[in-house]
């Protein structure tokens, strides 16, 4: 390897007439390596965040600024190349013909001053400040200059904020913008808290068809069903002039045969508002029918909630070994939601009696007629 090292030398030739200045080179000689002849540096992000601080130090002087945002009449000096190279917005602003390419002052509307403020201190920082009072309208500042990181930066927050005050104000917003994933974690934690949700102003204030989609759930996380009748007549009367030719729509996704007969008697069929309407009598009398009938009686509104511990299996009582010599003792069930199988209470072994198998609502009965002898026993037994 050579390395040159070099000087400026000024002396008078042998003549005596002085030369001119000139470059007079050393040369050394260095043994060269192999691996370790080219040194790559790097000084990592730091030299990026130090030169956007002295950017923004010069956005806070009005220092080589050469265009003014202005919002809501607050004006923002700003840089055309940092504003082009953070946003896809600004760069289609400025580097085609527009007319904002050629102006000094560019006017946006449809944002806040204060969301715009927090924005340009991301771009010049890389940092942001999002709190419950500006994450709506940042949002929809860096949706509008097309800042996907700080967007979704407002997103994370929104998640990490709800609450059953709050949760279905949050979806709202998160369909209007088509946020799945918030959508998605709003409705999740509307249902699992849907007793607390409903009692907030927020609820009351749903559309007809989200109430609708709420009620139709058997995700909806309830202890009983008399809280999903009380949410739907609060939400009637709270305007009931307009809401209650809806009331049908709504009792229709809610499982009266599952409430409590005393409950069904004085509270249902006692409301002056469900006397007074006619088309909800079919509702009523499928509840009554199912007060006296039990399982016999089925309808969509006859299939328990997941949340309430209950549900629709299917139990298989006894039967024989394969080869047909011995009945078998054991009572399973088969949950098809699930896919499991739980083993339930066993009945005696008399191998070689027979029984019969009946429901009575919630419990199976089974009788047993055994002959011993001179006698006849008869066992009853029945699980819940």
């Amino acid at each position: 390897m050579v390395l040159i090292l070099g000087r400026r030398l000024n002396h008078e030739n042998s003549g005596g007439v002085p030369e001119s200045p000139a470059i007079k080179r050393k040369v050394f000689e260095m043994e060269s390596k192999t691996l370790n002849d080219v040194y790559n540096f790097s000084s990592g992000s730091s030299h990026s965040e130090s030169v956007l601080q002295v950017f923004n130090e010069f956005r806070d002087s009005r220092l080589f600024t050469d265009v003014i945002i202005s919002v809501q009449g607050r004006e923002f000096p700003c840089h055309r190349a940092v504003l082009s190279a953070c946003s896809s917005y600004f760069r289609a602003m400025f580097c085609n013909d527009h007319r904002e390419s050629r102006e000094m002052l560019v006017e946006i509307n449809g944002i806040q001053a204060d969301a715009m403020d927090t924005f340009l201190q991301y771009v010049y920082t890389g940092r942001a400040c999002i709190t419950t009072n500006n994450v709506q309208f940042l949002f929809e500042t860096s949706s509008l200059f097309q800042i996907t990181t700080l967007r979704d930066a407002c997103a994370k927050f929104l998640e990490e904020q709800l609450d059953p005050c709050n949760c279905l104000g949050i979806q709202r917003f998160a369909d209007a913008h088509s946020l799945k994933q918030l959508a998605s974690r709003c409705r999740a934690f509307a249902l699992l808290n849907f007793p607390e949700v409903a009692q907030h102003e927020e609820f009351l204030d749903l559309h007809k068809d989200e109430l609708q989609e709420y009620l139709a759930s058997d995700e909806l996380s309830i202890g009983r069903e008399e809280v999903v009748f009380e949410a739907v007549m609060r939400w009637v009367y709270h305007g009931v002039e307009y809401r209650k030719p809806m009331l049908k729509d709504l009792l229709q996704h809610v499982r009266l045969p599952l409430l409590h007969p005393n409950y069904f008697v004085q509270t249902v069929e006692g409301d002056k508002l469900i006397q007074n309407a006619p088309e909800c009598y079919q509702l009523l009398h499928e509840a009554r029918r199912y007060h006296v009938l039990g399982n016999e009686m089925m309808s969509p509104r006859t299939r328990p909630r997941r949340s309430t511990g209950f549900s629709e299996v299917i139990v298989v009582v006894g039967g024989c070994e394969r080869m047909g010599g011995f009945n078998l003792p054991y009572t399973e069930c088969y949950d098809p939601v699930t896919g499991e199988w739980t083993s339930l209470a066993k009945h005696p072994e008399y191998t070689k009696s027979e029984y019969a198998v009946c429901a009575l609502r919630n419990d199976i009965i089974v009788s047993v007629e055994l002959h011993l002898t001179n006698s006849v026993v008869v066992w009853m037994g029945w699980t819940n």
